[in-house]
């Protein structure tokens, strides 16, 4: 691996929060190298200090760290394993950071795809939303080993003011995961106590005036959450219930959060996206 520590770092996925990572990495002197599927993100990403790659293989040759941050499972595998993809020419000694957020199953099985030769493997799903991309202060859930991941912490503190390392290869994913379900948790409360108190007569603004103020303050309730888009919502809570199939627990909680949240989308038009 390369002691020396990282100068180069390539972004896959260069769309609200891939690109964000790509500017403030450029903007703090990293050789910043990016790559997506779309033309005008590739573009806004150059504007941003970035140098456009034809390739996933193309930015893994010329990258210390590859951060992959696309949204679907078929995606990743697509820019890790596929065609011109970061493993046909990856620069040996260099670290693969998995930025989507996955099962942590299949984050097992990406790192034992990858072997245990020149290529490290971590895993660094990110909390907080678009806006903390915008402003560089986005949480990091860490997976993989230790003395790789605190290698890249210099490059990580440039879009994330709180860097956590978790443990082994997906332990990020883990921490992301239980992150999400107590997210979409609150949400739901959220949602269905602001319900009840219209129906019994109480106006919704200064309820939450006084909630912000009391035991039921969450960050979903201060950040007005449930007005943004939440397109990953099933998603999430789908793995949750696959992970807890898988580890022979019982969430009954999990099952109904799923489907609240559905109703919470539906209620507001917002659609699940397809998978991919």
């Amino acid at each position: 691996m390369n002691a020396a520590g990282i100068g180069s770092v390539g972004v896959i996925g260069l769309g609200k929060m891939g690109g964000q990572l790509a500017r403030h990495l450029a903007a703090a002197g990293f050789e910043t190298l990016g790559y997506d599927v779309r033309a005008e993100a590739m573009a806004q990403a150059e504007a941003d200090g970035a140098a456009a790659t034809g390739s996933p293989a193309a930015l893994a040759s010329a990258s210390d760290l590859v951060i992959v941050g696309v949204g679907f499972d078929s995606e990743l595998e697509a820019a890790l394993f596929g065609r011109d993809g970061v493993m046909e020419s990856p620069r040996p000694g260099s670290t693969i950071a998995v930025a989507s957020t996955v099962a942590p199953a299949t984050m097992l099985k990406i790192a034992e795809r990858i072997g245990d030769g020149d290529v490290a493997v971590l895993d660094i799903p990110m909390a907080r939303g678009e806006q903390a991309a915008i402003d560089g202060n986005l949480l990091i859930f860490g997976g993989g080993d230790r003395a790789v991941f605190d290698r890249c912490r210099a490059a990580f503190a440039t879009f994330s003011d709180s860097v956590h390392h978790l443990g082994p290869v997906g332990a990020g994913q883990v921490g992301k995961l239980v992150n999400n379900l107590i997210l979409w948790a609150c949400i739901s409360a959220n949602e269905e106590g602001f319900r009840l108190a219209e129906e019994l007569g109480v106006e919704s603004a200064p309820l939450r005036e006084a909630l912000l103020r009391s035991s039921a303050l969450n960050w979903a309730l201060a950040t007005e959450a449930v007005e943004r888009p939440m397109p990953w919502a099933e998603k999430d809570m789908t793995i949750v219930l696959k992970e807890a199939d898988a580890a022979r627990i019982s969430l009954p909680l999990s099952g109904t959060i799923k489907e609240v949240i559905k109703g919470v989308k539906i209620a507001r038009g917002q659609p699940m996206p397809e998978e991919r």
